[in-house]
């Protein structure tokens, strides 16, 4: 993947990676500290729940960090052999952990739907610290095996793709690791889908047989959020793994040397690489409770820049009663 390109391209391609990458980093960085903080100063979000996700979204904020470089991995470096291997390393741990740990979220929260009873009594409740601990140190473990000599670097190795990773490790992460996780985040969310629709027809059950036949307009409002829901899970997939999967597979063609323009390599591995870390930033804006520290925030701004001065309801008869008794007057004169 790494090329000897003249100055002129090389120029272009890291306008187009800075043009690409540097919003999107900056809105990714940017979004997970403003949940990080409503998370940390909310004390009714201290739960094993929230700190899975709070661990989310730190990964996915260092993702953010090492967006700018990923596309960069396709250039030649003059560095040695440690530094060279930290900075093709990191960013491939930063998003293995930001994966293990949204597949870590979905899990924990359909342990929770599908055995709701037996929830604080699973491993994954009692041991969070472990679990925590597990969800960085694997992704940490796998990203060093290059750095630990599976690498094709040699004697006259330079700095670059090729010599950092091995055609057999790239082929283990895409179809072995990256691909299965989300093929089964997909899978956990798919069932959490299908209990709720369950659940939701035994609402409506219920809810007839306790009010004969009425409440039509309730049954069509629960139907409606959760079509919404479904609909917002299939464009969350289409508009964030989809272009993410098209990365893997760019990556893995211009691997094996096929003619693909740089541009393309370069808008599909920047954007597609981005796109996945979006979905922690649309899960935690759309859960009310981690926006709530910052509604409050705004609310109070809002009440001490424009202050409403409102007459209190006893003036307001008071006053509504006097107009009343004045126009009689008039009448009558």
């Amino acid at each position: 993947m790494a090329l000897n390109i003249s100055a002129q391209d090389y120029e272009y391609q890291r306008d187009l990676i800075m043009l690409l990458s540097s919003p999107l980093s900056a809105f990714i960085i940017i979004s997970n500290l403003f949940i990080i903080v409503g998370i940390v100063f909310n004390r009714k979000l201290h739960n094993t729940t929230h700190y899975f996700f709070l661990s989310l979204l730190f990964a996915d904020f260092f993702t953010g960090v090492a967006l700018p470089f990923i596309p960069k991995m396709r250039f030649n470096k003059e560095l040695y052999y440690f530094p060279c291997m930290a900075f093709f390393v990191s960013p491939n741990f930063f998003f293995l952990s930001f994966l293990t740990n949204l597949l870590m979220v979905h899990y924990e929260k359909y342990l929770c739907i599908i055995y709701p009873l037996h929830y604080r009594s699973i491993w994954l409740h009692r041991c969070v610290p472990f679990s925590l601990i597990l969800v960085w140190t694997l992704p940490f473990a796998f990203s060093c095996l290059p750095m630990m000599g599976w690498n094709n670097w040699g004697d006259n190795g330079t700095c670059s793709y090729r010599h950092v990773f091995t055609k057999e490790y790239i082929y283990l992460e895409t179809y072995g690791v990256v691909i299965p996780a989300i093929l089964a985040i997909s899978f956990i969310t798919i069932k959490v889908l299908s209990v709720a629709r369950r659940q939701l027809k035994d609402i409506k059950k219920l809810h007839r047989s306790v009010q004969r036949g009425a409440g039509a307009d309730l049954e069509h409002q629960m139907d409606i959020r959760y079509a919404k829901c479904i609909a917002i899970v299939s464009l969350t997939f289409l508009i964030c793994w989809v272009p993410y999967i098209a990365f893997l597979q760019v990556s893995v063609l211009a691997m094996e040397k096929y003619e693909i323009s740089w541009w393309i390599i370069l808008t599909v591995t920047t954007v597609g690489s981005g796109s996945a870390a979006v979905i922690p930033i649309i899960l935690g804006l759309s859960h009310q409770q981690y926006t709530e520290l910052w509604r409050n925030l705004f609310k109070k701004c809002c009440h001490s820049c424009c202050p409403c001065q409102k007459i209190p309801p006893s003036l307001h008869d008071m006053t509504s009663k006097e107009e009343t008794l004045e126009d009689g007057l008039t009448a009558k004169k």
